[in-house]
């Protein structure tokens, strides 16, 4: 059976770190385990369990000085951060301290059903302090497996400035079997708050290569060769985007309507339509990627405050219920604002990828296209428009990500890049 860590792709510097740091920390527990005595001998380990200002046994943080209680995971999209944080929290958990993935805390925390495991997963546009406050007070209790309380924040660069600083307090005192591991794009201020880092030990991962996205399509979920190639070069070294192109004949067929994009800006009538067409199509996908989501959460709400119960007691409950309903609804409009934003990203990836092939066959870069089935296209962009005018468009492109990003309202952002696209 494979390891926690097998579905890194590309990362052997980052997983050897993870590993030995999840072997210092089962050295902790080890330590920490072992009764005061006077006669210990061997590994050190059976020492005396003195302890250290933090709380750990002496004997047990120099076992572990390879282990520390909070972390950052960075890298590019799809480099598989919250991938790492998964595993190593895995590893944590591990009963052997290796991360084996067979053993019932591997099994239990890469499945999501792990007691001491908490995975935070922002729905909407940000985390707020409310839910940081009580993540925190959940952290602070003793692990029910008696190993590590582990909690796992994906998109940590969404909190707001107030759950930040709620995380930092419990980051600056933490409990003594807590462990805290953020994912951050970067530990740039914008993303992560320099306090924070300054407490945190950084784990940077890199865009895996083609080659690699490609091995573990066929080795993990049977693609044909040629199919894994082509989906890790068209998503860029993006694992969980190769997945989806070469599993999902429907992600293809958007992946081909954002691409003749260049091919339909013939006017200023035609831009504005090119820019409705990619909002619908996001909004569609959203729609469809969190309508079953939500139907489930609001039929569970409602079964929890008596719908379908009869009596006064029922029908009085359902009347005092609007208000969490209200809630529910603004939740899942938050999910679905962010679920459209993530779609129209994907889709102004790919464009950028068409408008970066272009700019390479202009400067006649000997690197591989990223969109080989649309490299005739491009070429004949490339020949109209020549570098500087490819450049612009790319630059367009890369533009309206940073302004959606920056709050800019996507159809403002995209009919003003398809005009720039337009006017080159």
């Amino acid at each position: 059976m494979p390891d926690v860590f097998a579905d890194l792709v590309g990362q052997d510097e980052a997983v050897g770190t993870l590993r030995r740091a999840a072997a210092a920390a089962a050295a902790v527990l080890r330590a920490a385990a072992v009764p005061p005595t006077t006669d210990a001998v061997g590994d050190g380990l059976d020492a005396p369990a003195e302890e250290s200002d933090d709380g750990q046994p002496t004997a047990a943080v120099n076992a572990g000085a390879g282990m520390t209680h909070a972390w950052i995971f960075t890298g590019p999209p799809g480099s598989g951060r919250s991938v790492a944080a998964r595993a190593f929290a895995a590893a944590l958990q591990c009963a052997y301290g290796t991360g084996c993935g067979g053993c019932p805390g591997c099994h239990t925390t890469m499945g999501g059903t792990h007691a001491d495991v908490r995975m935070v997963v922002p729905d909407g546009l940000s985390i707020g302090v409310n839910e940081m406050r009580a993540l925190v007070l959940r952290a602070a209790s003793t692990p029910a497996g008696g190993r590590w309380q582990v909690v796992v924040i994906e998109d940590a660069d969404r909190l707001t400035e107030a759950a930040g600083n709620a995380l930092l307090k419990a980051i600056e005192e933490p409990p003594p079997r807590t462990v805290f591991l953020l994912c951050a794009p970067s530990t740039h201020p914008d993303d992560i708050s320099v306090t924070i880092r300054s407490r945190c030990r950084v784990v940077p991962l890199r865009q895996p290569a083609p080659d690699a996205v490609a091995e573990m399509l066929v080795r993990r979920d049977g693609c044909a060769p040629d199919l894994a190639r082509w989906a890790a070069a068209a998503a860029q070294g993006h694992v969980g985007r190769a997945r989806r192109l070469a599993r999902d004949p429907e992600a293809r067929r958007r992946r081909e309507a954002v691409l003749a994009v260049p091919r339909r800006l013939t006017g200023v009538g035609a831009a504005f339509d090119a820019a409705s067409a990619l909002i619908e199509a996001a909004e569609a996908e959203a729609d469809a990627a969190v309508a079953e989501t939500d139907a489930a959460e609001r039929s569970s709400l409602e079964t929890a405050l008596g719908a379908g119960g009869t009596g006064r007691g029922a029908t009085g409950a359902i009347r005092g219920a609007a208000g969490q309903l209200k809630d529910l609804e603004k939740r899942q409009k938050s999910r679905a604002t962010r679920a459209q934003r993530d779609a129209l990203d994907r889709a102004l990836v790919d464009l950028a990828g068409f408008y970066r092939d272009a700019l390479t066959m202009a400067l006649r870069a000997p690197v591989a296209p990223v969109h080989t089935d649309t490299a005739a296209l491009a070429g004949a962009g490339a020949q109209k428009w020549d570098a500087e005018g490819s450049l612009r468009r790319l630059e367009a492109v890369l533009e309206c990500r940073a302004a959606i990003e920056a709050n800019v309202k996507p159809r403002i952002a995209v009919e003003a890049m398809m005009l720039s696209l337009w006017k080159g």
